[in-house]
């Protein structure tokens, strides 16, 4: 009776996924397994240090995998060929909404006026995060890279910070409707990244329980989320035999045509 109840016992664990204190799944992808983690890229003090499980799992591991290293490499607030200024490339409504933006997170709006559009919403957005309290060092992927340099654990890049930086210059209009959905949606992502920091803090969701807004239109959203999440799935089906820990941005994680879905079709 006693060895019938362990097989069983062993079975129900091997069948129950383990559930962690922060967003994270376990799979296995021909013969790698990876801890796939749900990166917050900025982060509040209260996230240092990393939870013990992720320090173990990290340990662990053959490598960390992220999507870019970002403690190296091209930055997206480097010099760019001027613009026409916004005047042009706003209308009336969204250059007043792009002045009062720039008061509430002390941007001086004539610093931004000639970038490229996507640059503009990607300074926006930083700055919109630090004014929640969120700072580069204190995100997950970089605290990842530190601890993995420190234990001279290998790093893969699934993208690199030059592919990232081609990816946004490609976007049609030097990226204007990243700019305009950051305006959009500019309320909603700063309760996104108070959601997704609750992740860390206090309980990750379940799949099932995670619907979460939209804060790109269509298009963007295939080309920033679900065409990378099809790429990321080829790259990680591809690694050599080992033991990961892959850590992406948690969005990815969840909704439509998610990474973790993708990787468990065959």
């Amino acid at each position: 009776m006693g060895t019938l109840l362990r097989k069983i016992t062993g079975l129900w664990r091997k069948l129950s996924p383990v559930r962690y204190a922060y967003p994270a799944q376990d799979l296995i992808v021909g013969r790698s397994k990876l801890h796939l983690v749900g990166s917050i890229h900025m982060g509040t003090q209260g996230m240092m240090p990393l939870p013990a499980q992720l320090q173990q799992r990290l340990a662990g591991a053959d490598a960390l995998i992220v999507e870019a290293d970002i403690t190296m490499g091209a930055s997206p607030f480097c010099e760019s060929e001027p613009c026409p200024p916004l005047a042009e490339r706003l209308n009336a409504d969204e250059l007043a909404l792009f002045q009062r933006l720039c008061g509430e997170v002390a941007i001086a709006p004539e610093a931004a006026d000639r970038l490229p559009a996507w640059q503009v919403a990607l300074m926006l957005q930083a700055q919109q995060a630090q004014r929640l309290g969120l700072r580069a060092d204190y995100g997950i992927d970089y605290q990842l890279l530190k601890a993995a340099r420190a234990q001279q654990k290998p790093v893969i890049e699934l993208e690199g910070p030059e592919t990232q930086l081609a990816l946004l210059r490609a976007l049609p209009d030097n990226g204007l409707s990243l700019l305009q959905d950051t305006f959009r949606h500019w309320n909603t992502n700063a309760r996104l990244l108070q959601t997704m920091i609750g992740w860390w803090l206090e309980s990750p969701p379940t799949a099932r329980q995670t619907v979460l807004p939209g804060t790109f239109n269509s298009a963007l959203n295939d080309v920033l989320m679900l065409q990378r999440n099809r790429e990321w799935n080829l790259a990680l089906r591809a690694l050599k035999p080992g033991n990961y820990v892959v850590a992406v941005g948690a969005l990815h994680l969840y909704g439509e045509g998610n990474l973790p879905g993708l990787l468990k079709n065959a």
